[in-house]
């Protein structure tokens, strides 16, 4: 791919004018991958906020310069970057302030005032800089955290967990500069997608050692969801770039797939008696199946609305949970462990519908274009998104702040909505 990224000579002014934009996303993508705190473990509950000082400044800054780019190369049209079933989201999700508990409010506007900036920095950037270009940035910035997360394990203790971590079964997993192993698996499995799919294929040699000593880092977590994952968004981005050339070969994946997926749910509704006997069990999904038995019951009451945007977690005894779980748990949840509950928890049916439309409906329907370009930009798309997708299933991401695996679907969405036909194979 490295033709596509080569930058002939231009002017001075030409330069400063390609140079500005690409800063602005580095610095976004820094701030979404590597964060404000590297090698500092997860703050306690109590600690934590969506709404510091020093993320307001950090986002606000970086919006701004990516912001100022976007209106000298596009002025107002550039705001069109921002797909309208995901900006109609985002206003439901500040509109959700209005029926937030009165102490909420404030904290739903923090929240989702970040998920705006978030939102329209990613969209701007990838827009300006070009979707390639930014892909580009994005991949080589993985590599770098890739080989520091390497150099930390012998030298920093933070880069494993510890002795003091509540769950035992933690201690001694890498998660390098990250504050979870979760974390950093997700980091490596996103990595390794971003080195396998080039033009080059199987002559992409340095991708593929890249890509190698990424799986070697996501095994030393131990993070199974996101090694499984991997392995289906793999499989998914192969089989894209190799059916998605032609309308049949496309529709007999299609149907496959279709068929597979209605397999899937007959074997469980089979064996529904054992699945219910295992989501009964507290410790089962380490601790997920109780905060997901307590996220139904609120939903099963709360259908419509929810309970605001951003209210379920780190929100101590505010928290909409705690009337439908036995035990004081639920004033220390930091994850909801799904992302789609959690969007059904907060935002509620009405936002879930809004919600699966712009993360889900409208990105697959741009996948489902043919992939004329037959490179493999649109299946490392294809990947980064069944990942995306699988995910949320285990792991909360959709409208999480800035959590990685939500900031990689928010480029994938971006990149697809890019007016570039050339970068996006539309």
């Amino acid at each position: 791919m490295a033709n596509d990224f080569a930058l002939d000579y231009s002017p001075p002014h030409a330069v400063e004018q390609n140079l500005f934009p690409a800063l602005g996303c580095l610095a976004l993508l820094f701030l979404i991958f590597v964060g404000f705190s590297p090698f500092s473990p997860p703050a306690p509950v109590a600690a934590v906020s969506h709404g510091d000082i020093a993320r307001q400044i950090g986002y606000l800054g970086v919006a701004a310069m990516i912001g100022i780019a976007a209106l000298q190369r596009f002025g107002i049209g550039a705001l069109r970057a921002v797909p309208f079933s995901m900006a109609l989201l985002l206003v439901w999700c500040l509109a959700s302030a209005w029926w937030a508990p009165q102490t909420q409010a404030d904290l739903v506007l923090r929240r989702a005032g970040l998920e705006v900036v978030l939102v329209i920095s990613v969209a701007l950037s990838v827009e300006t800089v070009g979707a390639v270009r930014a892909f580009l940035l994005w991949r080589w910035l993985m590599a770098v955290v890739l080989l520091v997360n390497f150099l930390s394990i012998p030298v920093f203790a933070a880069a494993r967990h510890g002795v003091g971590e509540i769950d035992p079964g933690l201690i001694g997993n890498w998660r390098g500069l990250y504050g979870h192993k979760n974390i950093a698996g997700a980091a490596c499995a996103i990595t390794a997608i971003l080195f396998l799919f080039t033009k080059n294929g199987w002559r992409n040699w340095i991708g593929i050692v890249i890509a190698m000593a990424a799986c070697f880092f996501l095994v030393m977590t131990h993070s199974k969801s996101s090694a499984g994952f991997l392995i289906i968004a793999l499989m998914a981005g192969l089989l894209y770039r190799l059916s998605w050339r032609d309308g049949l070969s496309r529709a007999i994946l299609a149907v496959a797939g279709a068929l597979f997926v209605v397999a899937l749910a007959a074997l469980a509704l089979l064996d529904a008696g054992q699945i219910a006997r295992i989501l009964e069990d507290p410790d089962e999904f380490t601790g997920r199946a109780a905060i997901w038995t307590a996220q139904l019951r609120y939903i099963a009451d709360h259908p419509f609305l929810g309970a605001g945007f951003g209210t379920l977690t780190e929100t101590h005894n505010l928290s909409p949970l705690r009337n439908y779980a036995s035990g004081n748990w639920v004033t220390a949840v930091s994850h909801g462990h799904s992302g789609y509950l959690e969007i059904l928890v907060t935002i509620g049916g009405i936002g879930f519908v809004l919600a699966m439309t712009a993360l889900l409906v409208a990105p697959a329907r741009r996948l489902w274009n043919l992939n004329l370009q037959d490179d493999g930009f649109k299946p490392m798309l294809f990947a980064l998104f069944v990942f995306a997708v699988l995910h949320n299933v285990m792991e909360s991401d959709f409208l999480e702040g800035d959590s990685l695996v939500w900031g990689a679907l928010l480029l994938v969405i971006a990149a697809l909505n890019a007016r570039r036909p050339s970068l996006t194979g539309r």
